[in-house]
């Protein structure tokens, strides 16, 4: 009775006619959530790629996009193990990382300025994922499905890995080279 106050009163949100009643309908929305993602990085990256001028953050774009083809391929992998139908489900968060991302293109001058903001909103776009994929092994190994956590789990090192060397070129020389632009 408490909940159907709550409702009526606009605390509880009504779930949808398709709403996830289990653990195991949560992770397999979840990996259309990330399969979506990870197909629109691959399009996304390129075009970061293009507008990057540091030969070190071309480099560590090129080399995430060929990681994200892979990602892609072993989300397959997975929905195959579980014995579903790989297909997206439009992930806003990722549409809307990708849209800020485009928005700091136009919003900086080629250079050491836009560099910056390149790693900034890439940076932005790998935690969404050690997030999404942290949680991903965790549901995966507590529904007992042990092969997709294990290749979930390779996927979040190789986020990490990405946050990583996103952090060693900002370091490295994009920041200090942004700063001086400043004088």
């Amino acid at each position: 009775m408490e909940n159907k106050n709550n409702l009526e009163k606009g605390k509880l949100v009504e779930p949808a006619n398709d709403a996830a009643t289990n653990l195991r309908l949560l992770f397999v929305d979840a990996l259309k959530d990330i399969y979506w993602a990870e197909n629109a990085l691959v399009k996304a990256l390129p075009k970061m790629r293009d507008n990057a001028t540091s030969p070190a953050l071309v480099s560590a774009i090129d080399d995430h996009l060929a990681v994200t083809v892979n990602q892609v391929e072993r989300l397959e992998d997975i929905f195959d193990i579980i014995g579903e139908e790989a297909e997206g489900k439009k992930c806003e968060a990722m549409a809307g990382l990708i849209k800020e991302g485009e928005n700091i293109l136009e919003e900086t001058v080629p250079g050491p300025v836009r560099d910056a903001g390149i790693i900034a909103a890439a940076q932005k776009v790998e935690h969404y994922e050690i997030a999404t994929y942290g949680t991903l092994v965790s549901f995966a190994r507590t529904l007992g499905e042990n092969d997709a956590a294990e290749i979930l789990a390779q996927t979040l090192s190789e986020e990490k890995e990405a946050d990583t060397l996103l952090s060693d070129v900002a370091n490295g020389s994009v920041n200090a080279d942004a700063s001086s632009e400043d004088e």
